[in-house]
């Protein structure tokens, strides 16, 4: 199409989209002219909710007007503040409401679910990840491993796709399961990967996982709000989330972590014990010894912090507006019409499968040329994508408030720009 058709396609498009008004609910940056930009970084920091403003002067309100009476008398009382996100949580996750919770930071709950779920022993000392993983979870892997005493080099196992292809394949990971057999302890990968984007099959993986009897945990960071999740049916064992990126809480935000409800009741795992983690109705006693509740919460070691958990509150409310499954739905449309305009450049490269259900609204690009000067134009323009060494850019459109016109006119600057090398 040319620029005005494509254009107005696009704006036609939207005219006819229910989830379309979501967009007015959130605060748009603006663009170099004072119009709003094409923001397409929701795969790094989501927008904010309009709303959240006033949620978080809610909380500073009743901090103001009531102290330390407000855990039990402020418009959300702060006490049990982390259980009115347990049903959104769960819903979202594809979890039990006893088996998530909302707490602390992304790597941190991996550290604790890998204190319960990572129990290697001489014989079975493996910890498998991706090669592509996130640094964070490959730094927190390799201290793992290393804090049990045994060598990140030999003991930490990496998937790497074959030569020449971008994204793992599923029988690939289950052979190399199988191949470590007896002698692997955890599996711990990302369900939606942060460079390429591809989304693994979790329930193959988790299954291949068992059968050799390791366990197997997920970090869900670009997943959570994503795609559908469904953490209890594909056994997985825990999970791990951010909530800054596609849940739309703001930096820092607090995060949320599943876990199985096969574990709920084992007192024998170990664990890094908190008093948030106690039964809530003695919580307050002070008992002597910590007796883990059977919930998720018995991996909370704090109470939550609430100005950092108020946003969290919006945005899961908006998710139960939408739903995951309608928002999904829009989300392939939005990133099939992406790939659709952009394949054609000459030069450029998509890392990310083209089966909508191997991937999320991501998509990874490798540009002709000078990638980061094409990136750093594009950002001039007002085109808000992100850059990751050596030469990918990462467009993310985000169902919730991304528009088929943001998408329209990114990909036609897209071209523009990698026509200019």
């Amino acid at each position: 199409m040319t620029q005005p058709s494509l254009i107005a396609h696009a704006r036609n498009v939207d005219g006819d989209d229910p989830l379309a008004p979501f967009r007015s609910e959130f605060e748009i940056p603006a663009g170099p002219e004072g119009r709003p930009c094409v923001y397409l970084t929701g795969n790094s920091l989501g927008l904010m909710p309009r709303a959240t403003r006033a949620a978080v002067a809610q909380e500073l309100d009743d901090w103001a007007r009531l102290g330390v009476e407000g855990h039990f008398h402020a418009a959300h009382p702060w006490f049990p503040y982390h259980e009115d996100l347990r049903a959104p949580l769960a819903s979202l996750v594809g979890a039990d409401e006893r088996e998530v919770v909302a707490m602390g930071g992304l790597t941190t709950n991996l550290h604790l679910l890998m204190v319960s779920f990572y129990s290697p022993t001489r014989e079975r000392p493996i910890l498998m990840i991706e090669e592509g993983a996130f640094p964070s979870d490959r730094y927190a892997a390799a201290s793992q491993v290393a804090l049990h005493g045994f060598d990140p080099g030999t003991h930490l196992v990496r998937l790497r796709p074959r030569p020449g292809e971008y994204v793992l394949r599923t029988e690939d990971i289950v052979r190399e399961i199988e191949i470590q057999g007896s002698r692997l302890a955890l599996v711990m990968l990302g369900a939606v990967n942060y460079l390429t984007g591809q989304l693994l099959d979790m329930p193959a993986i988790s299954r291949a996982a068992h059968r050799v009897g390791a366990r197997c945990g997920w970090d869900c960071a670009h997943a959570a709000g994503n795609v559908p999740l469904r953490l209890h049916d594909c056994g997985a064992d825990f999970g791990a989330w951010c909530s800054y990126k596609y849940l739309n809480a703001g930096p820092g935000a607090t995060a949320g972590l599943f876990v199985h409800e096969r574990h709920l009741g084992n007192r024998s795992l170990p664990r890094l014990a908190g008093w948030w983690g106690n039964d809530p109705a003695s919580r307050f006693s002070m008992p002597e010894s910590f007796v883990p509740v059977d919930r998720a919460d018995a991996w909370a070691h704090s109470n939550p912090p609430i100005l950092a958990t108020a946003p969290l509150r919006v945005s899961l409310e908006m998710f139960s507006r939408a739903g995951i499954g309608p928002l999904r739905a829009r989300s392939e449309r939005l990133t099939g019409f992406l790939e659709r305009e952009i394949r054609s450049i000459p030069g450029l490269t998509i890392l990310t499968p083209p089966e909508p259900s191997a991937r999320g609204c991501q998509l990874s690009l490798v540009l002709p040329g000078d990638a980061r000067s094409t990136h750093q134009r594009l950002l001039a323009r007002g085109f808000v994508c992100d850059f990751r060494e050596p030469n990918v850019v990462r467009a993310s459109p985000v169902p919730l408030y991304n528009s088929f016109e943001d998408v329209a006119r990114f990909a036609l600057a897209l071209r523009e720009e990698c026509a200019r090398g």
